[in-house]
């Protein structure tokens, strides 16, 4: 790391396709069931244009526009339309000068190949390994450990900056945090297209709401170090603000994290935990010897990998942050 002890962090806008979801997972509170479909197949909750556009618009400093969609079963009727929702909420976020980051759960190659030319970073977490996830995951076909790993694959195949993780605090054994961080390693020893890990601790929902303890805060620097010493180190490491104490967060930089991945004014996943405004985040870290830096979806030393014309839009928009790629 630089002697300047960077963090990054991209500004954000979070557009959600729709909360319907194929999977059960035991811990979720994103998810919905399944309500009517539109014609055409769309679940009766999709994201319209004008709406998009509007979360869009009220958001002038995000760059990145983050696609986080429930996941359509593979076979489901309103797979095509759901997909084509994800075609055109990618070119509407192009058109107002912004960069899309699609997270939509497993796809067919043709589907990440065509989101892969308009994205310039996709993502998918691999959440974990062990009985305590697979307890938790067996409502949740898509999140089967061979599935998790051939998605990583394909994306690596099709040359897609990717972005994936740990979901932490499930019951799972120290020694199976080091399984799933060997399983990404290997991954990216072969292809080089994995960008960011982050490491997500689990924090319960609604009224259940509390902050790290002291204890757990503890354990997660102990699989932070160990996640750094493991993975490549072109890989960084990505923590949400949100669900680590502001006054604790430098401990975790200390430990190897050195990015806190897209902001934006809410966190959908975890509403419960607010997210800490970028003026006051970047106050604390100051005060510890850290630089809040902005970057853009996809991590620089990616950009040169991308198609042309992606290429140019993204090295366009990085000269407005003063990057010089």
């Amino acid at each position: 790391m630089s002697r300047r002890r960077r963090i990054s962090w991209s500004p954000s806008v979070t557009l959600v396709p729709t909360r319907h979801c194929f999977n059960a997972c035991g811990y979720c509170s994103f998810r919905q069931t399944a309500p009517p479909a539109l014609p055409g197949g769309l679940p009766a909750d999709s994201l319209d244009d004008a709406t998009a556009q509007a979360l869009i618009a009220a958001r002038p400093d995000a760059l990145e526009v983050l696609l986080l969609s429930g996941e359509v079963h593979p076979q489901a009727p309103g797979r095509a339309a759901w997909f084509r929702r994800l075609e055109t909420l990618s070119r509407l976020a192009l058109a107002a000068g912004r960069l899309p980051h699609a997270n939509a759960g497993p796809l067919s190659r043709v589907e990440m190949a065509r989101l892969g030319r308009i994205n310039p970073s996709m993502g998918l977490m691999f959440e974990g390994v062990g009985p305590s996830h697979d307890r938790l995951h067996a409502g949740a076909p898509s999140k089967r450990l061979e599935v998790r790993l051939e998605q990583l694959e394909q994306a690596g195949r099709l040359g897609i900056p990717f972005t994936t993780g740990l979901l932490l605090g499930l019951g799972e054994r120290p020694a199976e945090r080091r399984e799933a961080l060997a399983w990404i390693a290997r991954i990216q020893r072969r292809w080089g297209h994995i960008q960011e890990v982050i490491l997500q601790p689990f924090r319960p929902h609604g009224a259940g709401a509390t902050p790290l303890t002291p204890a757990e805060q503890g354990d997660l620097l102990g699989t932070i170090a160990e996640a750094r010493a493991i993975l490549p180190p072109e890989v960084h490491l990505q923590l949400p603000p949100n669900l680590w104490p502001l006054e604790a967060l430098p401990a975790a930089l200390e430990a190897g994290i050195d990015d806190l991945g897209g902001l934006d004014v809410a966190d959908v996943i975890n509403p419960a935990y607010p997210q800490p405004h970028p003026a006051r985040l970047a106050g604390a870290l100051a005060a510890a010897g850290w630089e809040l830096v902005p970057r853009l979806c996809v991590h620089e030393a990616w950009i040169p990998a991308l198609h042309p014309a992606l290429r140019r839009r993204v090295q366009a928009l990085a000269q407005t942050l003063g990057h010089g790629c």
